[in-house]
């Protein structure tokens, strides 16, 4: 899986599940994130994974679960998603892992920037 950062464009109007770059597009380089306290692994095989495993103990993470989101599988799903978007913050560092498909992750930078 690949993992991309960017700084988004302001549009609101398009679809929330579109990526939103900025024309042209302004990215985002790991270094960056590692400072706002964004960490990322790759390689990861799967829930059961030595190295997420790892993770989870170091950085002792005691929670955990699994969410399908598709329209079959999510109750209410039209509306849980339309809440993915609305700005919340988590008050716990945690895990975010992708078994299968693909996610968007927003984070603000130093300067309140998207």
């Amino acid at each position: 899986m690949t993992i991309e950062a960017w700084y988004m464009d302001d549009d609101t109007t398009n679809d929330q599940r579109l990526p939103h770059k900025q024309s042209p597009n302004k990215p985002v380089t790991f270094e960056q994130l590692e400072k706002l306290g964004v960490l990322h692994w790759s390689n990861i095989k799967g829930i059961e994974d030595p190295l997420l495993n790892e993770i989870r103990t170091t950085r002792n993470y005691n929670y955990s679960d699994i969410i399908t989101v598709s329209p079959d599988k999510l109750p209410n799903y039209a509306i849980k998603i339309k809440s993915f978007y609305e700005e919340h913050l988590h008050l716990d560092e945690e895990i975010r892992f992708c078994v299968s498909g693909s996610g968007y992750f927003d984070v603000r930078d130093d300067h309140d920037q998207w």
